[in-house]
């Protein structure tokens, strides 16, 4: 995913009531932008870091821009927009950067389930056989570690989501559980059981089900975020 032209830079004040930020330019400017990112955000704010945003296009609109880069506390880039992973998903399934096998259709927020789901893509294969793939946005990293972690929070709706894929895997849908790791410097990727102890028990017995869990990192500049490389799932 290219921006032309590349994100605008400024520097961190804060972050306030979720979905703002406040941040200064070079110029001295202080400029307030959406933050797209719903969730706690651990280990990605630091006040006076550099960051990367969209400028606005619309005058009417009512902040600067998307704040889309953020760089952690560990000096290392995070891509907190999470509306972007499945974009980035997307992209490398088409362009063939994602290795799940050839596929004739991909569908996007199909429904299914028990519990009111969507699904983030069903791909079908030539042979009629489809499938689900559920895709996370990682951006929890550590000092201590080069491993990144997911959720960074308590997640009602990502265990839902693992119910729903150990589900399908159980009928013999092929189910796939992606994280798209946007934090650069990850080796790898694990349950955060520190924090939500729920939802790796719940991978765990999902991945025993036959769910098959697969982790892709990106590479990020205010020029382009792009999937580049598979990293392995640590359980």
């Amino acid at each position: 995913m290219k921006f032309t032209p590349p994100l605008a830079k400024g520097r961190l004040i804060r972050r306030y009531k979720r979905f703002l930020a406040e941040v200064e330019l070079d110029s001295g400017e202080i400029i307030t932008l959406h933050c797209p990112n719903t969730g706690s955000m651990k280990n990605c704010l630091l006040p006076g870091s550099d960051l990367w945003y969209l400028p606005a296009t619309d005058p009417k609109r009512s902040t600067a821009g998307s704040w889309v880069i953020t760089t952690t506390p560990f000096g290392t880039l995070a891509n907190i927009n999470t509306h972007y992973a499945n974009r980035l998903v997307e992209e490398a399934l088409l362009e063939g950067l994602i290795d799940i096998g050839p596929f004739t259709t991909l569908k996007r927020e199909v429904r299914y389930g028990t519990e009111n789901s969507r699904i983030d893509f069903c791909l079908t294969k030539t042979d009629g056989e489809e499938i689900y793939i559920e895709v996370k946005s990682v951006t929890l990293g550590f000092e201590e570690s080069d491993i990144a972690a997911f959720p960074d929070a308590v997640t009602i709706r990502g265990q839902k989501h693992l119910r729903e894929l150990t589900a399908l895997a159980k009928s013999g849908t092929r189910a796939i559980l992606l994280y798209c790791i946007n934090l650069t410097g990850a080796k790898g990727v694990r349950p955060a059981d520190e924090i939500d102890p729920t939802y790796g028990k719940l991978l765990r017995e999902a991945v025993a089900a036959g769910v098959e869990v697969i982790a892709y990192g990106t590479t990020i500049t205010p020029e382009e975020i792009k999937i580049t490389h598979p990293l392995p799932v640590i359980l």
